[in-house]
């Protein structure tokens, strides 16, 4: 088994669509980004690719790259899940946190989870979403931006 990491943050600005693993949120806000800047797909994307020692969405998906410009994270996603099949892996599991003092997501991580579980090939069950704020700290607290981590399991 192989044990992967990931981490994004994005800032919040006026006219930008506010994408969270695939499901638009309703906000006066969105994340700025060469693609849709979904953080929460990023972070998972990079746990998959650390977990099997693929590099990170960077190097994958460089910004630079004018063929992302807007770019549908759940598909840049398929194409990570389709490197880690070719290694050999599956995915066992992720566990995922989205870290956003506003709005609040609760009601829109089922939506998120059903996506993320259909692209990586695996039961809702097998992506556990969680949201929370910072208490108004920080970055994320003060409501200037978003952010993700992801943990990930990979098995053979």
């Amino acid at each position: 088994m192989r044990i992967g990491h990931g981490y994004d943050v994005h800032r919040l600005v006026p006219d930008r669509k506010l994408i969270l693993g695939g499901v638009e949120v309703p906000y006066e806000k969105g994340l700025l980004g060469h693609s849709d800047a979904d953080v929460l797909t990023h972070a998972l994307m990079d746990a998959l690719l650390g977990a099997a020692g693929l590099g990170d969405i960077g190097r994958h998906f460089p910004d630079t790259d004018p063929a992302y410009a807007g770019a549908d994270s759940l598909k840049l996603l398929e194409q990570v899940v389709e490197l880690i099949r070719q290694k050999g892996y599956r995915l066992g599991n992720a566990d995922c946190t989205v870290i956003a003092q506003r709005p609040k997501l609760a009601s829109y991580l089922p939506a998120m989870q059903e996506n993320l579980a259909r692209i990586c090939g695996v039961e809702p069950d097998q992506i556990n979403l969680k949201a929370t704020t910072e208490e108004k700290l920080g970055f994320t607290g003060d409501g200037s931006g978003i952010s993700a981590h992801a943990v990930c399991l990979l098995l053979p």
